[in-house]
């Protein structure tokens, strides 16, 4: 098993310094992420910056949700699965909709079911989907904004869900409640 190292403001390479210190601001603690991260200071800088991004979408908290844990459960993300379940509380997201997203078991919403289909699409299909995928997203409301919205997520789901399976991110405190692994 490998791992890397967690930085903290003191430890960490001097450009990622200000990083970490938005993310104590913002979260009261940082992230073990934002702390393996911190080793490259522009990885954790494009991280932040594709979820303010992604933050700033169309997407409502529960879509948002969706999209998140979807490609965090498929990319069996230990570290990413617990911490979004805490995020959806704080979030005020059902809990049904995370214990679905969870369990790999439809949701009972439609429309979010047809976002979790899609969003499954892209990243299993690393973006070739077809033209009938395309249609069942778009019959269920959404459209090409969307498409290209869960692209955006799915690109900062990539960067955290691969570094914690390379560094065996520690889970952080605040989630360990929510632990996680694939069935």
């Amino acid at each position: 098993m490998t791992t890397l190292k967690v930085h903290n403001i003191e430890s960490a390479p001097e450009a990622a310094k200000p990083l970490l210190e938005n993310s104590q601001k913002a979260y009261g603690m940082i992230p073990g992420l934002h702390g393996v991260l911190a080793t490259a200071p522009n990885l954790l800088k494009a991280y932040q910056t594709l979820h303010e991004l992604f933050v700033d979408t169309s997407f409502n908290n529960e879509e948002l949700t969706v999209v998140w844990q979807t490609i965090n459960v498929e990319h069996a993300c230990h570290y990413c699965v617990p911490a979004h379940t805490g995020i959806a509380k704080m979030m005020k997201v059902d809990d049904a909709i995370t214990e679905a997203l969870r369990n790999e078991t439809p949701l009972a919403d439609a429309k979010l079911e047809a976002l979790r289909t899609m969003t499954l699409a892209i990243t299993r299909n690393r973006g070739n989907v077809s033209q009938e995928d395309l249609d069942a997203f778009y019959t269920a409301g959404y459209g090409e904004q969307q498409v290209l919205e869960i692209i955006l997520g799915l690109s900062q789901k990539v960067i955290s869900n691969y570094t914690n399976h390379i560094a065996n991110t520690p889970v952080d405190d605040a989630f360990k409640s929510f632990a996680w692994s694939k069935k």
